[in-house]
This record gives C-alpha cells, sequence and structure tokens, in this order.
C-alpha cells in the first residue's frame, strides 16, 4: 500500500513524523507538506504562481516540501507519485470538530485526496499544554488505521484524537454555532490589530465528534463531497416548480 501524507502545520511538525511512524507499518509511506504553517487555509488552491517541490530530511522518511498549500501537496503528491492508494492528513496540532471542518487545512488535503479519486483520512488532536504525547497517541492512531484502511467504502473521514483516549466512536459532525465574534487589541508596538475568536458557544450534541472528544473518545466523522441539501432541494421542486 501506498501512503501519502500531508499536513497544514508544514514539513517539520511533529504531528507530521509521529503519523508517518506509524502508517509507514501499514505500507509505503511518502511525506509532502508545505514549507511553512497553512493552518486555517481551507481548501485553497494555488494556480497564478508555479510553485516549487523539494526534498527534505526527515527522520529517515521520503520527504518533500512545497511552497503552497495543503491542497497543492497532495495534488503535486499525487501526480509525482504513481499509483498511491490512500492520503493520510496531520496529525494535526488542534482540533478540527463540528464547524471548523469548513475551515480546516488538514480536512481540505484529506477532500483534495477524495476530489482525485483517492481516499482522504484526516487526523487531529487536542493540545491543552505544550505539544501532545505522540507516544500515548500512536497506539491509537494504529486501531484507527486498522479501521479505516481496510474500509475502501469511506472515501472521506475526518478523526479527532483527544490527549487522553479512552477508545473509538463513530460520530457525525457538530453543527451547534461557535464564537466568530471579531475582537480587537493592540500588538507589541501599540498599532491596532483584529483577532477572530473561533471558540464553540453552544453545547454538543449526543453522537457528534465534540461530544465524543468531550468525553474522552477517538471521534470517527464519515464524510462526502456531496453538499447538496437533498431533502430541501426535493421540498423546493414540490413547492416552487421551475
Amino acid at each position: 500500500m501506498r501512503i501519502l501524507i500531508a499536513n497544514d502545520d508544514g514539513i517539520y511538525s511533529p504531528g507530521l513524523a509521529a503519523l508517518a511512524e506509524v502508517a509507514s507499518t501499514f505500507g509505503e509511506v511518502r511525506l509532502v507538506a508545505p514549507d511553512v504553517e497553512q493552518s486555517s487555509m481551507g481548501h485553497a488552491i494555488t494556480h497564478s504562481r508555479p510553485l516549487t517541490v523539494r526534498r527534505t530530511s526527515l527522520a529517515g522518511f521520503d520527504a518533500w516540501r512545497v511552497n503552497g498549500t495543503p491542497a497543492d501537496c497532495v495534488a503535486l503528491g499525487a501526480a509525482l507519485w504513481e499509483g498511491v492508494d490512500v492520503v493520510l492528513s496531520g496529525i494535526n496540532l488542534g482540533p478540527n470538530l463540528g464547524n471548523s471542518m469548513w475551515h480546516s487545512g488538514t480536512l481540505a488535503a484529506a477532500k483534495q485526496a477524495a476530489l482525485l479519486g483517492l481516499r482522504g483520512i484526516a487526523l487531529s488532536t487536542s493540545i491543552s499544554d505544550g505539544e501532545p504525547r505522540f507516544e500515548a497517541l500512536s497506539p491509537f492512531v494504529a486501531r484507527v488505521l486498522e479501521v479505516l484502511l481496510p474500509a475502501r467504502e469511506l472515501t472521506l473521514v475526518n478523526v479527532n484524537l483527544p490527549e487522553k483516549p479512552r477508545g473509538l466512536r463513530w460520530t457525525c459532525q457538530s453543527v451547534r454555532h461557535y464564537d466568530g465574534k471579531v475582537v480587537p487589541g493592540r500588538d507589541p508596538m501599540g498599532r491596532e490589530h483584529q483577532w477572530i475568536t473561533v471558540i464553540p458557544i453552544e453545547g454538543t450534541e449526543e453522537g457528534t465528534d465534540r461530544r465524543a472528544v468531550a468525553d474522552g473518545f477517538v471521534s470517527i466523522t464519515p464524510l462526502r463531497l456531496d453538499l447538496t441539501d437533498h431533502e430541501a432541494l426535493a421540498a423546493a421542486m414540490a413547492r416552487h416548480p421551475l
């Protein structure tokens, strides 16, 4: 199995190396990641300038850095390495739960894989004090891959690991609102700046990714590329025929 690994935290993120270490027990691994952090970049694609792909040294893995976005990395990695079976993205330093999926660069890399007809799995973890303890998370990452890699019917999956997992759960996406207010402030030079907050402001729903992680479980959420609200479409067609 050929496993392409990307992220949005950058080629030197410890989460990337931790994921590669676990994934290497399941198949042949290649890392293609941004040369700088691209968090919250969403599904941006670079089309207005050429991109460079440069080999880099990273813990003995076949690793390449790209001066582009997470989605760029997957597009280039899949084009330059024939026969990719699955794309893993992560492990992101911070969760990608609920509505944060919309702007997640980590998930965008997995979505790019699905758009290319490949399978994409995004993995993220919570942080409360410094860097995550990947040595403790690795057995749960391995369990997730044991479940998902053979499940070829699942083409796009979002996975979130709490700091101290106690099991795995299938979940749906939380769609509760979060605080997107703009908070004004000043930098050390006294210049005004603005800070966009992304903290949930409503409680978690049972069966969702946010609830699972809050309860200490690894959240596994199958997703799809089709954003159509089919129920609303059927109702609109019935009520407002064109």
